[in-house]
């Protein structure tokens, strides 16, 4: 049977039940505990955490920039990004010589 068929037997059923009065409401409580379930089931998967970890991580930092998601502009904003956190570490490395910020 496909899909499409089976959801539509199964819509059918569960209107009935709702109109027979026989379906289940969850409570506030139920639907908690049924989410929570769901979360810790789904972290389980460590890739695909790290994998909605990063889009998350692209949505809410590239538009900021630049206003219009991750563009060309935004881009070259990264890479600058990069190659001052390289210079820093460098910097660091050798004792902080170099700028940045002066203690008083």
């Amino acid at each position: 049977m496909d899909e499409d068929k089976q959801r539509e037997i199964a819509s059918k059923g569960g209107h009935a039940a709702h109109e027979k009065g026989t379906a289940h409401e969850f409570t506030s409580e139920e639907a908690r505990e049924a989410g929570r379930k769901g979360g810790e089931a789904v972290s389980q998967d460590r890739e695909h955490m790290a994998e909605i970890g990063a889009k998350g991580g692209h949505a809410s930092h590239g538009g900021r920039r630049t206003g219009e998601g991750r563009g060309e502009e935004s881009r070259s904003s990264d890479e600058e990004r990069e190659r001052r956190s390289s210079q820093a570490s460098q910097q660091r490395e050798r004792g902080g010589q170099g700028g940045g910020h002066r203690q008083r």
